[in-house]
């Protein structure tokens, strides 16, 4: 009975501390001590915003479920990874949450993005009824590349995020595919063709100006998602170097999977060890109030984070990157070039310059949102593996 009534105030007791080690600490591309920087540590997993289960929000179309309880958590993984990528795109990796003090502007604006209601960019209600088209009902169990189908489709109606979202298949990173992508933004012809835009203009919600602003540049924000199998059943030793390494690079998002069954967001490691955030607390659905603000503590994790053993990961997992500019994806090629010079560490993915000649044209999946193709991407999608899907309720 008292486990049935454990509360989010009663869970933070529950968790370990960090372990007193000399090994560093990496957070997304951050390098700690536990001995001289342990608040920065857990400042930087508070900020990071936190997506669980929740309960009592508006019916996922209308006459669905109203909590994703059960099943909903590789869906909130997915928020998260991209919830990091729009905090490093609108606020820097270095902003920083600290509990009541007031928050900018694109902070909400960024959380607004997520928050449990049919009309939020990457809500999900939006996660699930997008996930019809990759086959999966709702309230069905998704796998890492599931999400990040779901996600790259939603991510082409945010046009104040104005994001190039690519997903690596096959193991393999095309850095040709990616610069096309990426570079698909010119600049407007003339004055015509972007007119000026009133300040108090929103679209969706959100401010507009912004997505004039990114409309001249060259390059447009990279977030890379490379799907991975790590093994048949668990987690191939050979791999664990490279899957560190990752968490090391200034461009982490960090990792979604989990063990069978149970999604998380891997943030770091330590030693042997990921350090994660866990989405499978339930919490009541949260409102804007009068004010129009948002009352936003639940959506940061205010205990020490979980760590699991590396060794206990399924081998499915999606592994994410974000690019701000074009000189953040020359270094990242740089880095996972050096990545295969390491003793020891087996490549999760290969990196080419051009797309091998046996591989199917990847275009159809750089949607629009009035995109006609959905068909024939079908089958492009991989099939998750049914034993990291079954869910024991």
């Amino acid at each position: 009975l008292f486990l049935a009534t454990l509360t989010y105030d009663t869970l933070r007791f529950e968790y370990e501390d960090f372990p007193e080690t000399k090994e560093p600490v990496w957070i997304l591309g951050r390098k700690y001590s536990v001995f001289t920087e342990k608040e920065e540590i857990l400042l930087d997993v508070t900020s990071r915003l936190w997506f669980t289960y929740r309960k009592n929000f508006p019916a996922i179309g209308g006459t669905g479920p109203t909590s994703d309880t059960g099943w909903g958590c590789m869906l909130r993984c997915g928020q998260m990874i991209f919830a990091q990528a729009l905090v490093c795109r609108h606020l820097g990796r270095d902003w920083r949450w600290i509990k009541g003090k007031r928050q900018m502007d694109n902070y909400f604006n960024v959380l607004n993005a997520f928050i449990d209601k049919k009309d939020s960019y990457y809500s999900i209600h939006q996660i699930a009824q997008m996930g019809v088209g990759e086959g999966k009902s709702i309230g069905q169990w998704y796998g890492p590349n599931t999400v990040a189908q779901v996600l790259k489709k939603l991510a082409t109606f945010d046009t104040w995020s104005s994001l190039a979202v690519h997903i690596a298949m096959d193991n393999t990173v095309v850095m040709e595919e990616i610069r096309r992508l990426c570079q698909s933004n010119f600049p407007c012809a003339g004055a015509a063709a972007c007119p000026a835009v009133e300040s108090d203009v929103l679209y969706n919600g959100y401010p507009e100006e912004a997505g004039v602003r990114d409309r001249l540049s060259l390059w447009k924000p990279l977030v890379l998602l490379i799907p991975l199998r790590l093994g048949l059943t668990e987690i191939n030793e050979a791999y664990i170097e490279t899957l560190k390494h990752c968490f090391m690079m200034p461009q982490s998002l960090g990792v979604i999977g989990g063990k069978p069954n149970s999604a998380h967001y891997f943030i770091g490691y330590v030693g042997e060890e990921l350090i994660y955030l866990d989405p499978h607390t339930t919490q009541p659905a949260v409102e804007s109030n009068d004010s129009g603000c948002l009352p936003d503590e639940s959506f940061h994790c205010q205990h020490p984070p979980c760590r699991m053993s590396i060794a206990e990961l399924d081998p499915s997992i999606a592994v994410g990157f974000f690019c701000n500019a074009e000189e953040d994806f020359n270094d990242w090629c740089q880095q996972i070039k050096k990545l295969s010079l390491v003793r020891g560490a087996l490549p999760m993915f290969e990196l080419v310059e051009r797309q091998p000649s046996h591989f199917s044209n990847p275009d159809v999946l750089n949607l629009t949102p009035d995109s006609s193709d959905a068909d024939r991407l079908e089958r492009f999608f991989d099939s998750e593996d049914e034993d990291f899907e079954i869910l024991s309720l």
